[in-house]
This record gives structure tokens, C-alpha cells and sequence, in this order.
């Protein structure tokens, strides 16, 4: 089993105990369906999205949710992520206006690559009839930080407002910068997440000649014929609260972000660095910015992205970083579902997080028949299990590695059982 150097404490870094901060509201539009609750429902009865080899929101239509002149005005990544945050927000009782004061409640959104889908049809018209013809829009559309801009503008955000770009660990990158905005006192409450639309020629083309996505267009984590991930489309968006500034208001949470850790591996642009140890690092130190132990993770929300690398990577992270408790731990990937949902994908994994907790489930990873001797944690095949919960209250982690060797690790908690679910 590989090793990594003493954690050191994250929280340490902000003093006294930080304030609390609470998820009030969740939004999701992914393969499996427009809603947070569809997306978890689907997945715990082991539903796949990914059709044809991709993972496409078909069910999504922007005008169903957004004006015509606002959808023009928006990329599909845009679009997702605002028809997302409507969701959370409604979720979080926002309905009537933002219940703080607005230039304390701010915005960020992930992506890994922006408006992919807008800078190729503005090339397109470019190239064929010429530079007069290219929209004054184009930059607006295509640009990354677009989507933290349109939510901030349609709910009246004036606090800090604006995209992380981090390729896939961008979404839990998003929720763990938002979290430290309040922690920091810097915000009360932060609308967060991560929203992508990249099934485009060339990022399709681009991802296939690297030899990162599945000739068999089937995702399969930690299956022995796992033959590389499957793109998918999506967004996922929460809203983030103080704890105390959102009893105030009389919020009923939906659960808690108890700590956040990121690191590098500056080791390559794509491949993981093979002793796993800044990823190691990464699951102990967002443990310890909690507050927990290994011995309190209840459930384990892998990256598990179905290349042979990550997989195999991740599974021994998880064992360096738990011990012992790592064998009697559920872990299990999203992305079985519903592909890989590139700078969503750590929102999304954390909103389907927070889903299975209040659920008392491990969700299964969809399709995972064939052992790989080399793997050999428990990864939920078949179907959802119940997860065990002396008092009620569940602790999971949610992890996200991306391109550029960012590792990003989301710690979480909430109530099994709650109402409503």
C-alpha cells in the first residue's frame, strides 16, 4: 500500500473554530433528467443516462425554463447552470428575493472549458461568411466565468461573483472556495457549482486521441474492462449558507460541508502521479478541516472516472488515506450514470452525495461486474445498499481529480432519513 507525508491541518489556518456552513438548496440537470431529485432516484436504482456513448441532457430543453432572448444570450453551459441555480434556489426558499443582504451573498461557478459549443459555431461563421458576420456575443458566450456572471445577475448576487477553472476538480474547487468565503466571514451565504457543455467535434475528437474516453462508450468504474471515461453534459449548483444566518432566517438544511481540501500534483498535464500521495493528501487533509476521522466516513463518492490510471490511482488514495476503515467503506462513482461531466462533475458528485446520505444509501456503481484483481475496495455493484447510521447523522466524502493535477475533496454530512426523502 502506498504512503504519503503527515497531513497537516487545513483548518488550523482560519484560527478559531470557522463558522458552519449548510447547504440549503440543490439544483441539478444531468443525462438522467432535469432535478437533484431525479438525478439521485435514478441513480439509486441503478438507471444509466449515457446513450450512444455519451452522456447528453436530452431531456433538457433551454426554452422550458429560460426566455428565448435569454437563452440566445447564453451558451448551453450558461444555460444549465442558470436552470440549475433556479432549482437550488427555490429549494433554499429564495423565491421572494435573496434573505441576506445581497452585496454579502456572492457567485462561483466552475467549468472546465466554458463555451466550447459557441466558439465553434461563431468560427464556423466566421469561416464561411466572413469576420462582419461573427456575433458580438461570441466573447460573452464563450467566456469561463459566464455562467458565475448570468446566476449573479438573474438573483441579484453583488457579492464576490466569478468562474474557477480547474478541468474536473473546477466544480468542488467552486463549493470549497464558496465554503471558505464564509468560513473567512468574506460572505453569508454563496451560490456555487459547476456547469459544462463540451460535446463538441473537436472536444470529442481532441479527448478520443489522447486516448482518455472509451472506445466501447461504456462507463464503468473500477470494472476490470474499463477501457477509458465517457463525456457527458450537466450542471450542478448549490446554495451555501452560514449556519447561524441561516437558522435565523428558519432554513431547514439539506446537510452540512464540514471540510474542503485541494493540492497538486505538478507532475503532468494529465496523467495522476503515480505514487498517489498529493491525492492521498488531499482525502486527509479535507478529514481533518472537518473534524473527522476515517472511522467516520460512512461512504466514499469516488471520482472513479473508468480509466485504467484513475481508478487504480483513487483506489489505493483511499486505502492510504483511510487505513483500515477503508476496506468496510462503500465507494461507489456517479459517473457510472451518467459519464463524466468534466467541470460539473464535482458539483453534481456532491449534490448526488448529499442525495444518498439523507437517503441512508450507497448508490451502485452502474454496470461494475468484473473484479480487477488489483482493485479490491468494495464498489457497490448491482444495486444501492443501506448504510449504517447509529445516530442518524451520515459522513461522506466526494472526490475529484482533474487534468493539470488538481485534486480537489469535499467532506459532508447530513441526516439519513430526512423528510422528504
Amino acid at each position: 500500500m502506498i504512503s504519503a507525508p503527515a497531513a497537516q491541518p487545513a483548518a488550523a489556518a482560519h484560527g478559531e473554530r470557522a463558522r458552519s456552513v449548510v447547504v440549503t438548496g440543490a439544483g441539478a440537470v444531468t443525462p438522467l433528467g432535469v432535478g437533484a431529485g431525479t438525478l439521485i432516484s435514478r441513480w439509486a436504482a441503478g438507471e444509466c443516462g449515457i446513450e450512444d456513448g455519451l452522456g447528453r441532457c436530452d431531456e433538457f430543453e433551454p426554452t422550458d425554463f429560460l426566455s428565448r432572448k435569454e437563452a440566445r444570450r447564453a451558451d448551453r453551459f450558461t444555460q444549465l447552470a442558470l436552470v440549475a441555480a433556479d432549482e437550488a434556489l427555490a429549494a433554499a426558499g429564495w423565491d421572494d428575493g435573496v434573505p441576506h443582504d445581497p452585496e454579502r451573498v456572492g457567485s462561483v461557478i466552475g467549468t472546465g472549458i466554458g463555451g466550447i459549443g459557441s466558439l465553434t459555431e461563431q468560427e464556423g461563421i466566421r469561416r464561411e461568411r466572413g469576420a462582419k458576420a461573427v456575433s458580438p456575443l461570441g466573447v460573452p458566450l464563450l467566456m469561463g466565468n459566464a455562467a458565475a456572471g448570468a446566476v449573479a445577475m438573474r438573483a441579484g448576487l453583488r457579492g464576490p461573483s466569478f468562474g474557477v477553472i480547474s478541468a474536473c476538480a473546477a466544480g468542488a474547487h467552486s463549493i470549497g472556495q464558496a465554503m471558505r468565503m464564509i468560513q473567512s466571514g468574506e460572505a453569508d451565504a454563496v451560490v456555487t457549482g459547476g456547469s459544462e457543455a463540451a460535446l463538441e467535434p473537436i472536444a470529442i475528437d481532441a479527448f478520443a486521441a489522447m486516448g482518455a474516453t472509451s472506445e466501447t462508450g461504456i462507463s464503468r468504474p473500477f470494472d476490470a474492462r474499463r477501457d477509458g471515461f465517457v463525456m457527458g453534459e450537466g450542471a450542478g449548483v448549490l446554495v451555501l449558507e452560514a449556519a447561524d444566518a441561516a437558522a435565523e432566517r428558519g432554513a431547514e438544511p439539506l446537510g452540512e460541508l464540514l471540510g474542503y481540501a485541494a493540492t497538486s500534483d505538478a507532475y503532468h498535464l494529465t496523467a495522476p502521479e503515480p505514487s498517489g500521495r498529493d491525492a492521498i493528501r488531499a482525502i486527509r487533509l479535507a478529514l481533518e478541516d472537518a473534524g473527522v476521522g476515517p472511522e467516520d466516513v460512512a461512504y466514499v463518492n469516488a471520482h472513479g472516472t473508468s480509466t485504467p490510471l484513475n481508478d487504480a490511482s483513487e483506489t489505493e488514495a483511499i486505502k492510504a488515506a483511510l487505513g483500515e476503515r477503508a476496506a468496510d467503506v462503500p465507494v461507489s462513482s456517479t459517473k457510472s450514470a451518467i459519464g463524466h461531466l468534466l467541470g460539473a462533475a464535482g458539483a453534481v458528485e456532491a449534490i448526488a452525495t448529499l442525495g444518498a446520505l439523507r437517503r441512508g444509501i450507497a448508490p451502485p456503481t452502474v454496470g461494475w461486474e468484473v473484479r480487477d484483481p488489483e482493485l479490491d475496495l468494495d464498489y457497490v455493484p448491482g444495486e444501492a445498499r443501506e448504510l449504517d447510521a447509529d445516530d442518524g447523522r451520515l459522513v461522506a466524502i466526494s472526490n475529484s481529480f482533474g487534468f493539470g493535477g488538481h485534486n480537489a475533496v469535499l467532506c459532508l454530512a447530513a441526516t439519513s432519513g430526512a423528510p422528504g426523502e
